[in-house]
C-alpha cells in the first residue's frame, strides 16, 4: 500500500452510524474526516427480531449520504462493518441488499468475536506502543465486548448480548429512571455477565480501557465535573447514577457534556458500567479514543498484504486445528483455482472469489476430523459456527456452502446456484475433489474447462485421457448427471 492512500471504514451500529476516513502513511493512519448519525436501527428491533420498514429507512438514508462522500474511492479501500443489531434481525438480508446498492459497497455482517478482534485493533493502534497486558471494554448499542490481549495482539475475546439500547429500552421504558429501574438493570446486567469473571479473572491485565460511545458520554460527563479527565471511576459513576435517579428521567438531566444524541441510551450504558465495575471491582477505566471502525481501517491495510491477512492466517489455524492434509488440500486449491481462471470473465470481483475458492478448498476436508461419513457436512457445519477472525459472516456462510456443495446432489445448495460466480466456484471445486480422488496431481494439462453464457460448461480431454484415467472419467460423467438436475449443465469431450 502506497503512502497517501485513502482508506474509509463504516461502523453500522446499533445505535450510531460511524463514517471514518484516513490516510495512510508509513503504517499508521493519519485521520482525514469523521462523521457520524445516530440512526438507532437496534431501537427497530421488535420481539420478533425484525427491523421495522422505519429503521430500515433511516439507515439508507444515513447511507446515502455516506455513499456521496465515498465517491471515488477504490473497494479495496473501503470496510463496512455491520454488528449485533444486523447479527440479530430476520430480515437482515432485506436491509443489506438495499444498504450495498446505496453505499456502493460490501456490508460485513460481522460475529461478536470479529467485532472484539476489530475493536481491540482499533483501540491499541491509538495507544502509546506498550508491553502492557490491556482489557479492553467496549459496551455498544445491543452488545458488548471484552477483550484481553498484549501490544496488538488478542489473546482472549468474547461477545455478551446487553447493549446501551437495548438495556434503556428495557428497563428504563420512556426515559424514567428510578433507584429500583437502576438496580434492577444493573443486576440483570451482571447475570449475563457473570461468565466473564472465569475468563478474564482479576490480575491477568495491567491496566482496563473502555471504547465506543458509552464510555465517551460517561468520561466527557465527569471531566467537565471536575474528576480526572479521560478516566471514568467508581465515585463518579455514583455521582451521575445518583444526579439521574434525583432527575427521574433522562431528558430532566442537566450535565455539561451529555449530547442529546446519547441522551436516550445513557441509563442502560451507565447499568452495564455499574455492573462491570462491580463484577471486576474495578477502581478506574480509561477512556480509549480507538474503537470498531479504526479496526477495520488497520484491517484494510492488512488485507492489503496476502502474507498478513487475518483470514489467511484463519485458514491456516482451521486447517492445523482440524489435521486437514495440507497435501491433498494444496492439490485441490490448485486444480480448483487453475479451473476457475479458465471460466472467469473479466470481472474486478473474480481476484476475491478466486481467493475465496482457495479458502474452501483448503478447508474442504475439515469435516473429516468429526466422521468421514458426510465430512461435507461436518465441514460446512464448522464453517458456519466458528469463530474465524477476519471473517464476516457472509463470507463463512459462503465458505460453508462450497464445502457443502463439495460432493454429492446439488439440491442442498440450489438456492445458492442463481448466483453465477457462486455456480463457477462450485464447479471447479467439485471438478477438482473429483480430478485428485487418488490424492495425487491430475494430469491437469490434458484438460480445459470452458464456459458459455447459456450457463454450460464444456469439460475437454485430449486424446487417449479418458483411457488412462477410466476411473476419472467414469466420476466425471457421473457428476454431469448431477448438475443435469440443475439449471446448469456440463458438457463432456472425453477421448
Amino acid at each position: 500500500m502506497q503512502d497517501g492512500t485513502l482508506l474509509a471504514a463504516l461502523d453500522l451500529g446499533s445505535n450510531s452510524f460511524r463514517l471514518e476516513i484516513g490516510r495512510y502513511q508509513a503504517g499508521h493512519i493519519e485521520r482525514v474526516e469523521y462523521l457520524k448519525e445516530t440512526v438507532r436501527l437496534g431501537a427497530g428491533l421488535g420481539s420478533d427480531k425484525q427491523l421495522t420498514h422505519e429503521a430500515m429507512e433511516r439507515g439508507w438514508a444515513c447511507l446515502a449520504r455516506f455513499a456521496e462522500r465515498l465517491r471515488g474511492f477504490d473497494k479495496r479501500q473501503v470496510r463496512a462493518v455491520a454488528t449485533q443489531t444486523l447479527r440479530e434481525a430476520r430480515n437482515r438480508d432485506v436491509f443489506v441488499q438495499r444498504a450495498e446498492q446505496i453505499l456502493g459497497f460490501p456490508i460485513d455482517v460481522v460475529a461478536g468475536h470479529e467485532e472484539a478482534r476489530l475493536i481491540y485493533q482499533g483501540v491499541t493502534h491509538l495507544l502509546p506502543q506498550s508491553d502492557e497486558r490491556r482489557l479492553v471494554v467496549d459496551i455498544g448499542g445491543r452488545s458488548t465486548e471484552v477483550i484481553l490481549g498484549q501490544g496488538y495482539r488478542p489473546q482472549r475475546m468474547e461477545s455478551y448480548p446487553l447493549g446501551s439500547v437495548a438495556w434503556s429500552t428495557r428497563y428504563f421504558a420512556g426515559g424514567a429512571v428510578s433507584e429500583r429501574a437502576l438496580r434492577q438493570a444493573v443486576v440483570a446486567a451482571q447475570a449475563v455477565l457473570d461468565e466473564a469473571l472465569d475468563l478474564f479473572p482479576p490480575g491477568r491485565w495491567d491496566a482496563v480501557y473502555a471504547s465506543s460511545g458509552t464510555a465517551g458520554a460517561l468520561a466527557d460527563m465527569l471531566a467537565h465535573a471536575g474528576f480526572a479527565p479521560g478516566v471514568i471511576t467508581r465515585e463518579g459513576l455514583d455521582w451521575i447514577a445518583d444526579r439521574l435517579v434525583r432527575a427521574g428521567h433522562v431528558e430532566a438531566l442537566r450535565l455539561e457534556g451529555l449530547k442529546d444524541d446519547r441522551r436516550p441510551v445513557l441509563a442502560g450504558g451507565l447499568s452495564i458500567m455499574l455492573a462491570l465495575f462491580e463484577l471486576f471491582g474495578w477502581h478506574e477505566v480509561h477512556r480509549a479514543q480507538g474503537a470498531l471502525r479504526q479496526g477495520a481501517l488497520y484491517d484494510l491495510i492488512d488485507r492489503a498484504h496476502d502474507s498478513t491477512d487475518v483470514r489467511e492466517r484463519t485458514v491456516r489455524w482451521l486447517a492445523q486445528k482440524f489435521n486437514v492434509d495440507a497435501a491433498q488440500a494444496e492439490r485441490v486449491r490448485a486444480v480448483a483455482v487453475h479451473l476457475f481462471e479458465q471460466v472467469a470473465v473479466p470481472d474486478p470481483r473474480n481476484g476475491r472469489y478466486s481467493q475465496k475458492l482457495a479458502w474452501a478448498a483448503r478447508l474442504h476436508e475439515i469435516g473429516a476430523h468429526i466422521s468421514h461419513t458426510d465430512a461435507h457436512k461436518h465441514g460446512a457445519y464448522i464453517l458456519d459456527h466458528v469463530d474465524a477472525p477476519g471473517f464476516s459472516l457472509p463470507e463463512l456462510h459462503r465458505l460453508s456452502l462450497l464445502v457443502l456443495g463439495q460432493r454429492g446432489k446439488l439440491r442442498k445448495v440450489e438456492a445458492a446456484l442463481h448466483d453465477e460466480l457462486f455456480a463457477k466456484q462450485l464447479m471447479c471445486l467439485r471438478l477438482a475433489v473429483l480430478l485428485c480422488h487418488a490424492r495425487k496431481d491430475p494430469a491437469l494439462h490434458a484438460l480445459t474447462l470452458r464456459y458459455s453464457a447459456r450457463q454450460t460448461f464444456k469439460l475437454s480431454a485430449a486424446r487417449g485421457w479418458a483411457h488412462q484415467y477410466p476411473q476419472s472419467a467414469w466420476l466425471l460423467h457421473e457428476e454431469a448427471e448431477a448438475w443435469a438436475r440443475t439449471p446448469w449443465r456440463l458438457q463432456l469431450a472425453l477421448l
